[in-house]
């Protein structure tokens, strides 16, 4: 039983901005006309937020200091002891001259550099995004009562201090309402579950939450309070529980850094305190729905352009449309014929998708027709800006003569008509792309490589979508190309592949994308990263590609079709020896569960329907971690090299 499982069997559940203009590129002439079969309806469907559940260990508390009165600043907190160990880190500002004092029961104060067992300078972050750091290891510390104490000049500044706790007391907290619009209100919860499967079989708690609220940090940078509630009226399940929830009003375009904190007691009635860190990106109303009628208009040989009037509040944006096409049997009982979808461009007052007669051909569908399910979203953060259940859709007489069971399903069904003239590849000669991840900047050794060229948007910020088209900017130069990629650019090839025409559909060889170290699944880091992000400042900004909820949104209108065209790797540290705690990095430890390359976690490097090409040891995400860097691997580049398509 998986963490999700857990979660859903402890309580019953109830019912920003883009990083460029959208409309910087019309895409309409290089989209794929998307389709598959009616089998796949469920995976293609939005995913229940449960699935993006962040669970914690740790607690990332704001440092904000008060006045002493004798020239400087403190700020004081307890530190729940949940065993006789404990780890921190320590986020000061640049040039800030913080002392930090542990206070214990008796109120005498000691340096907590001199009690710690450890100090470590080091960072948190992915790529170069990343923040400087202390990390202080106590190994037995006695008693449960202590503080943390910080001393500061008048004007240091505030930070955070991450403190980790013990891994059996674990915070479950996802979304409640997902629509992420101007003018909504984002709900939240948070809840405590079971940490191991012997836990959940004999129903034993992990413990109880006795506050719970949300600090959320806006886009223009204001920071508000929000309580959290188990009363059974706050989308949090039945009175007394154990599930909390709660919510915040959505008053602008931009990212929110919502912060889930729950304090209480674990089941040895020791104090607890977590957080969980969700980045929620909001978007305009930028188009509405304007019919419950569609109709399908006859294209070129078994093509319909299904036509859906829609009002689009920006000329030139796009979307990535997703919906389900039904007839019946006859006899009224209905009959899943496809599910339809791609980056769409409204024009005109309407919005068309490019659809293959033969599948309805191939379903034995009658009408009436319907679309169900269909909604449209924002392409940089896969955020429903209109949705429908049913819209009825009229269609003409279908022109193919095939029975079903002569039908084979083919690239024009699957992703429609290849772009001509001018719209085509141009390119000449073959390719392989060596594509970098997020915030980074060119890292395979081209060496290794043969008939390769390095793709480099160095230390950018790029969602998905952007990063996509940009690979495909630069790979217009050959016929065909295929991609070996490090972290978030597998995603992005992938992302490519998926939704738009490139060179990646003329590339002949074993493994057209090939990945390593790539979160398909997202990383808290995310999360984490932007609420630091939200005080400092990150060289790169924020992504909420990257993080669980924005990866499962993203993933649920990446087809089966493409997902099998990855072959990806996951790498993690070595273990070095079962009484030490092994990691990739000392800072990201704290947050990450093992096994885990520093950056992404082995189970949220894992790709449903892609090709998994084994996990090893000994290797970590980047350079400048405890072990080698993942992309520097002589071996394993090799085979990726000669099995490369291009």
């Amino acid at each position: 039983m998986n963490r999700t499982h857990r979660l859903l069997s402890a309580v019953t559940l109830f019912a920003a901005a883009p990083l460029f203009a959208q409309g910087d590129v019309d895409v309409h002439s290089f989209a794929k006309q998307l389709a598959g079969p009616a089998a796949e309806i469920e995976a293609m469907r939005a995913p229940s937020p449960v699935d993006a559940t962040i669970h914690s260990r740790s607690a990332l508390l704001p440092v904000r200091f008060a006045g002493s009165g004798v020239g400087g600043s403190t700020w004081q907190t307890t530190l729940p002891i949940e065993s006789d160990t404990l780890r921190f880190l320590v986020f000061a500002p640049a040039q800030a001259n913080w002392q930090i004092d542990m206070v214990g029961a008796s109120g005498r104060s000691m340096e907590a550099a001199a009690l710690a067992a450890r100090v470590i300078g080091t960072d948190f972050g992915i790529g170069e995004a990343r923040v400087p750091t202390v990390r202080y290891d106590f190994d037995n510390l006695q008693g449960d009562n202590w503080s943390l104490k910080l001393r500061s000049t008048a004007d240091a500044g505030d930070g955070f201090i991450l403190v980790e706790g013990d891994a059996a007391t674990e915070l479950a907290s996802y979304q409640t309402h997902t629509r992420q619009l101007v003018g909504e209100r984002l709900g939240l919860t948070a809840l405590l579950t079971a940490s191991t499967d012997a836990d959940v079989r004999v129903g034993r708690k992990a413990g109880r939450i006795t506050e719970a609220f949300i600090r959320v940090t806006a886009p223009d940078g204001s920071v508000s309070q929000h309580p959290m509630f188990d009363d059974g009226r706050h989308d949090d399940g039945r009175a007394g529980d154990g599930l909390f929830g709660g919510d915040f009003p959505a008053t602008s375009a931009g990212n929110y850094v919502a912060q889930v904190e729950a304090r209480g007691s674990n089941r040895h009635g020791r104090a607890f305190v977590r957080t969980a860190e969700h980045l929620i990106p909001v978007v305009d109303r930028s188009l509405d729905l304007i019919s419950t009628q569609a109709s399908a208009v006859a294209g070129e040989v078994n093509r319909l352009s299904i036509r859906v009037p829609v009002a689009a509040h920006k000329a030139g944006q796009h979307y990535r449309a997703i919906g389900e096409v039904w007839g019946t049997d006859g006899n009224d009982r209905p009959v899943a014929v496809a599910w339809l979808g791609g980056m769409v461009t409204p024009r005109n007052g309407q919005l068309a998708l490019g659809f293959d007669e033969r599948w309805v051909a191939l379903s034995n569908a009658k009408p009436p027709y319907e679309l169900r399910n269909l909604r449209i979203e924002d392409p940089d953060h896969f955020i429903t800006v209109a949705s429908a259940k049913r819209i009825a859709l009229t269609m003409p007489a279908l022109r193919t003569t095939q029975a079903a069971s002569e039908i084979v399903i083919d690239e024009m069904m699957t992703m429609g008509p290849r772009p001509t003239g001018g719209n085509a590849t141009q390119g000449v000669g073959k390719r392989l792309l060596l594509v970098h991840g997020y915030c980074s900047g060119g890292v395979w050794p081209a060496s290794q490589f043969s008939t390769a060229s390095t793709f480099l948007d160095a230390n950018q910020n790029r969602s998905h979508d952007q990063f996509a088209q940009l690979i495909r900017n630069f790979g217009a130069t050959w016929n065909s190309f295929g991609t070996v990629a490090h972290s978030q650019g597998g995603a992005a090839s992938l992302h490519l592949y998926a939704f738009y025409w490139s060179g990646l559909d003329n590339a002949t060889g074993n493994r057209l994308i090939q990945s390593v170290g790539t979160p398909y699944k997202g990383t808290n880091l995310s999360g984490i990263l932007a609420t630091l992000g939200s005080w400092f400042g990150i060289a790169c900004g924020s992504n909420s590609n990257l993080t669980y909820s924005g990866a499962s949104a993203w993933l649920a209108g990446v087809p089966n079709s493409a997902r099998a065209k990855v072959n990806y790797y996951t790498t993690s540290f070595k273990l070095t020896n079962w009484w030490t705690n092994d990691y990739c990095q000392f800072a990201t430890d704290l947050v990450l569960s093992d096994p885990e390359d520093g950056t992404t976690e082995q189970v949220n490097g894992q790709l449903s329907g892609g090709v998994n090409r084994g996990h090893v040891t000994g290797q970590c995400h980047t350079s400048g971690m405890r072990d080698p860097a993942q992309y520097l691997n002589a071996s394993r580049n090799a085979t990726m090299n000669s099995n490369a398509a291009r």
